[in-house]
């Protein structure tokens, strides 16, 4: 029957060439989103149009990527949680851009000591000398060359009263935990993976609140906007009581009634208890302006000036800067902090020894949310009213310094500037997709495995490589000079055609793959190779 003959209806049922492509190339394995990249050989003067990976994380983004990426995290997570040897990390050589950063600001220090003897204003050249800090962190050198340029706000770090002591141990230089003896002479080194939610807001069935009513909204989503710095503050306690340096592979995942939560598997054990009494004593502190009383919204909104600041619309008057609003909090001996960020009481602590099923279980646990949004799989209607509650009480909460919300409350954000507005912050932390935070997924302490996630993804391509008979030999890297295509580009041909080359080549791979099984199974190669072909 020819397409003409085709009724319209029956023609409309048929999925699209192109969806069909992309359906195979995720089954395959292929990325569904490819960066052309224009590659220049210096060496032998060949152009060639190179389909990159899209590098995305998230499923609904690129399934294959956002596996990759998963497998990638779960390989990590094995091999540094049971580490035997200690880590030994050292830094790389500086590089000529580094050296130069170094050189240029011993000679801009020495300008501003001279103006600063001559008995002048030296607080032009202190910016000068921040920025200049800024951009020596950035071209990958850490901490500050001559201690902090600027002085740092600092407040009491005497307990709260309402928050129990915590023991202290002497430090040992070392990451790994203990070890223990059994009679047979078998050495054993066992890990923990503990669990720590945030507290309740109100009752809630399936997910969702009993009465929203009474929820307590505001609280939650303070709660999950600080929640980051709950767990550092966590971390450094855990440190504290545990008397080591210790590891951690981290990953933060939204509960059902949508408020985020924490697996961490951690290297070397602690009794349950301790652990638990950790958790109780760990609270974080947000000594912020206050934000509790509304004094600009709809129509009456803060205006800008330049060269002076956002003013008051009817009074004219400047508003206070985020640095002004903080030395006025400074100098109240009856300040109180804006929001005490506090984990629940439901602790849950696992003994979890290496190369065991209970490992691989948790193991998946800790990245079986990573391919997915915050904001993923609401379940039903009701769910959905609750995320939108959540949101909304997010809308108007101040996520940062420098969040535009601020002026809703008389204070201009750090970093002030023209067409800032409440309720229109760009952060993802008020984005629905992120429900209020806005860190990372993962997080990773420096000597987990000892080695970067680059440095496991080349480990994946040298075994996929030897396994398909290939050399991975190191290239020079100033060999190729990489662009990105143009939008447009001739010479880059549809997307669907490029995604049938790669599925053409995964699947030579997999015949490969599955010939080399088959020959140490002792099977046939040729009938594999019928059946591939």
């Amino acid at each position: 029957m020819s397409r003409r003959s085709t009724p319209r209806a029956l023609r409309m049922a048929q999925p699209l060439a192109r969806a069909v492509a992309e359906e195979v190339a995720k089954q395959y394995g292929v990325c569904i989103r490819p960066v052309a990249l224009r590659r220049f050989d210096l060496v032998t003067g060949k152009e060639e149009i190179i389909d990159a990976p899209c590098g995305a994380t998230l499923e609904s983004k690129c399934p294959s990527c956002a596996k990759r990426n998963r497998q990638l995290r779960m390989a990590q997570c094995r091999e540094g949680w049971h580490l035997a040897d200690e880590p030994v990390i050292s830094p790389d050589a500086a590089t000529e851009e580094q050296r130069w950063l170094i050189e240029f600001r011993a000679d801009m220090q020495a300008r501003r000591d001279a103006v600063a003897q001559a008995g002048a204003d030296a607080s032009d050249w202190d910016a000068v000398l921040v920025g200049l800090d800024e951009e020596i962190n950035a071209a990958g050198m850490r901490g500050h060359v001559c201690g902090r340029t600027a002085p740092k706000r600092v407040r009491s770090t005497r307990r709260r009263q309402d928050a129990p002591d915590l023991p202290k141990r002497k430090m040992t230089n070392t990451t790994l935990g203990r070890t223990f003896e059994s009679a047979d002479g078998k050495v054993y080194r066992p890990s923990i993976f503990v669990t720590l939610t945030l507290p309740s807001y109100g009752r809630v069935r399936d997910g969702v609140p009993v009465d929203p009513e009474t929820y307590d909204y505001e609280r939650a989503a303070r709660d999950a906007l600080h929640f980051s710095k709950l767990v550092d503050r966590f971390v450094q306690n855990l440190r504290r009581v545990a008397g080591y340096d210790v590891q951690y592979f981290a990953s933060v995942e939204p509960q059902k009634r949508l408020a985020p939560h924490l697996h961490m598997a951690i290297r070397g054990t602690l009794p349950r208890a301790e652990v638990k009494q950790i958790a109780a004593a760990t609270y974080h502190q947000v000594w912020w302006p206050p934000c509790d009383q509304v004094r600009f919204e709809g129509g009456h909104l803060p205006i800008w000036q330049d060269g002076v600041g956002y003013l008051d619309p009817i009074t004219g008057e400047v508003l206070p800067t985020w640095d002004q609003a903080l030395d006025e909090l400074d100098q109240d001996d009856a300040a109180e902090p804006l929001h005490v960020v506090r984990f629940g009481d439901q602790v849950d602590v696992k003994g979890v020894l290496g190369s065991t099923p209970d490992a691989d279980q948790c193991i998946r646990y800790l990245s079986k949310y990573l391919t997915k949004s915050l904001g993923d799989d609401l379940d039903g209607q009701a769910q959905q009213e609750h995320a939108a509650r959540f949101v909304e009480a997010l809308r108007y909460e101040p996520c940062s310094p420098t969040c535009s919300n601020w002026l809703r409350y008389g204070v201009q954000p750090k970093g002030a500037k023209a067409g800032m507005a409440p309720g229109r912050c760009r952060s993802k932390a008020h984005k629905p997709e992120h429900l209020g935070y806005a860190g990372r997924r993962v997080l990773v302490s420096r000597k987990w495995s000892n080695k970067t996630l680059s440095e496991h993804k080349q480990d994946r391509r040298t075994w996929v490589m030897e396994a398909l008979g290939q050399a991975d030999e190191p290239t020079d890297p100033h060999r190729y000079v990489w662009r990105a295509a143009p939008a447009g580009d001739a010479n880059v041909a549809p997307l669907a055609l490029r995604l049938l080359r790669s599925v053409a080549e995964r699947q030579r791979w997999r015949a490969h793959m599955a010939m080399l099984q088959a020959h140490a199974d002792g099977k046939d190669p040729s009938a594999i190779e019928g059946r591939a072909a």
